[in-house]
């Protein structure tokens, strides 16, 4: 699938200077997206879990919103074919940066409008926030925002 036809069938968009016909890569593996890390959940299953009193929901037509930029802008958002994609937000993370989980059967995709669009491969995810860690303690830590 290129980005054209991705932003058509989600009905989201990218900033002009990115190329519509450009083929959108579906990998089977660590990924980011800017300021998101893809991880597949089997490398961090021992320690990240959904909480017992979790829920997982549909990802809708017009996807979810996993984060945004600082200034509010610059979402990315998780978009899938119909019934192919659940995600839930309920998760235990001991880093504090777990956004969501989710599962996807068929391919999902990460829309971003600097960034344009990646895929997923089927499986289980976790979607993390991208941090910068100072050089002495771990509170000194930085999330990213693009």
């Amino acid at each position: 699938m290129d980005l054209a036809q991705l932003l058509d069938r989600s009905g989201l968009d990218v900033l002009e200077h990115l190329e519509r016909q450009v083929a959108v890569p579906v990998l089977d593996g660590l990924q980011a997206q800017g300021d998101l890390i893809v991880i597949p959940h089997a490398l961090v299953a021992r320690t990240v879990e959904l909480r017992t009193n979790a829920w997982w929901q549909t990802v809708p037509h017009g996807g979810v919103e996993l984060v945004r930029g600082v200034d509010g802008r610059n979402p990315h958002t998780l978009v899938a074919d119909p019934d192919t994609c659940q995600w839930s937000p309920s998760i235990r993370d001991p880093l504090n940066l777990g956004i969501a989980l989710f599962e996807n059967s068929a391919p999902a995709y990460l829309i971003h409008p600097e960034h344009g669009g990646s895929g997923v491969a089927p499986g289980r995810w976790l979607v993390r926030r991208q941090q910068e860690r100072g050089v002495t303690l771990a509170v000194n830590r930085l999330l990213i925002a693009d």
